[in-house]
């Protein structure tokens, strides 16, 4: 126990939880996306997607509870992580900012981290639990997304999604020991296509659906 205990608090381990879980969200990421895109084929596909997720019953339940216990871990550690930074260094570097391969991606990881969790929660409360009033999930989507207000703030956070993920992928398999000369570029140019699907595809729906 006391090994576990050595490894979580250390800064490995709490970058190795950091990757794991990011990872994890990721393949949600995939998953949720090509769920929300069967809206491109109108009402009855969306809402019969939606309906068969609520037909899983308990695994859904299970699914969204690990989720929930994936996003502590990962926010719980960021700020770890990030509170421990500032600590080591109060004083900022004399040098230039994007010395040693720092991005404005990974300048503002922190940042659009902080972000997305504000985002997630509305939009949990906007769709998860939002009082239909009688409509379907197409129907809610479609008048939410009327919402000149809303549709920016989504557009805003998918930005921000784009940057976290297009850091947090290589940085992931950097941190799992996938560091290799020949691996990373290639690792790198997949997490920028993958960070560029994440922005467009969900970017896309709100734009396609106020103007329809």
């Amino acid at each position: 126990m006391n090994w576990i205990i050595r490894t979580l608090t250390c800064s490995v381990g709490k970058k190795l939880i950091m990757a794991v879980t990011g990872l994890s969200f990721c393949l949600f990421l995939v998953s949720h996306l090509a769920g929300n895109l069967t809206i491109f084929k109108g009402q009855k596909a969306f809402v019969s997607y939606a309906e068969s997720l609520h037909s899983l019953g308990a695994l859904i339940l299970m699914a969204e509870l690990g989720l929930l216990v994936l996003a502590i871990f990962h926010i719980c550690f960021g700020i770890w992580l990030f509170v421990g930074n500032l600590g080591a260094r109060p004083v900022g570097y004399a040098v230039k900012k994007n010395a040693g391969g720092r991005t404005l991606s990974s300048a503002i990881m922190p940042y659009t981290g902080l972000f997305l969790l504000v985002f997630i929660i509305i939009h949990l409360l906007t769709f998860h639990f939002a009082d239909r009033g009688g409509k379907d999930v197409y129907n809610l989507v479609h008048t939410t997304f009327t919402k000149p207000g809303y549709v920016i703030f989504y557009l805003i956070a998918m930005i921000a999604a784009a940057f976290h993920v297009k850091h947090g992928f290589w940085s992931a398999f950097q941190t799992i020991g996938a560091n290799h000369p020949k691996y990373m570029p290639v690792i790198k140019t997949v997490g920028l296509v993958f960070s560029l699907l994440v922005g467009f595809g969900f970017g896309c729906l709100p734009i396609y659906l106020s103007l329809s």
